[in-house]
């Protein structure tokens, strides 16, 4: 009885620990040091030069995609950069088939997908509830949903598989994931705060940007999972950025 019960204590640690960062490790990264520069390359010519938002058309007066175009060709075409310019394989920067990942890992994705799922219900049960009223808004929350989960998964490639993976090659775990959640908070990406509401307005909102990318930082590199913290991130702005601005 002793032994059994040992093992259930220890099969159920297996399903808890994640909530601690605490997964199986996965040996880092191997690549040349071209390979890393040319990460950064990538970088800086998606967030720096070409814009998140894709900033540099406007810039010249050409034609901004719809934002349902733009987020999966952004996506597309860094993936393809890191393939093609990087020359590094997707699990490299973290993206791990499912049948790869731990128990661990699996059983914490799910437990907090279905948690945030339920949260974030709860907070936006009056918007939700607008749009399951409106069959006129389900195919505008369908698109807003999917454009959103890609936008997050985006994200965390850029800043996490990408910014994260090489920093930390260079500078180890701690100044790596600090220097890439600075810029994840204070670069491209959200630097519309300060444009929008000035730098002291804005600073409760980019607090709660750090300490986010700051946690997601974290999991990723204890993780070493990139599907699972893009796929977590999607989920929060499709609620918080998409369903919860959505409007007849």
């Amino acid at each position: 009885m002793p032994v059994f019960a040992g093992a259930r204590w220890k099969r159920l640690g297996l399903h808890l620990k994640g909530h601690l960062f605490l997964f199986p490790s996965r040996p880092a990264p191997a690549y040349e040091s071209r390979s890393g520069n040319r990460l950064l390359l990538i970088f800086i010519f998606m967030e720096g030069i070409l814009g998140p938002r894709l900033s540099l058309f406007e810039l010249l007066r050409l034609p901004v995609p719809p934002v349902w175009l733009r987020v999966p060709v952004l996506l597309g075409l860094a993936l393809v950069l890191v393939r093609y310019f990087a020359r590094l394989s997707p699990a490299q920067i973290g993206l791990h088939a499912w049948r790869e990942w731990s128990l661990t890992e699996k059983s914490y994705f799910l437990q907090a997908f279905v948690i945030a799922n339920i949260v974030f219900a709860v907070i936006l049960a009056n918007q939700l509830r607008m749009i399951l009223a409106d069959a006129g808004l389900w195919g505008p929350a369908a698109v807003t949903v999917g454009t959103n989960l890609l936008w997050g998964f985006h994200q965390e490639l850029m800043y996490r598989g990408i910014l994260q993976t090489e920093l930390v090659r260079r500078w180890g775990s701690w100044r790596g994931i600090l220097v890439s959640t600075v810029l994840f908070t204070f670069g491209p990406l959200h630097f519309y705060h300060f444009l929008r509401n000035g730098p002291w307005a804005a600073m409760p909102v980019l607090s709660g940007i750090f300490v986010t990318g700051l946690l997601l930082g974290i999991l990723f590199r204890t993780s070493g999972n990139l599907f699972m913290v893009g796929a977590l991130h999607g989920l929060g702005n499709a609620y918080m950025d998409g369903l919860h601005n959505l409007r007849r």
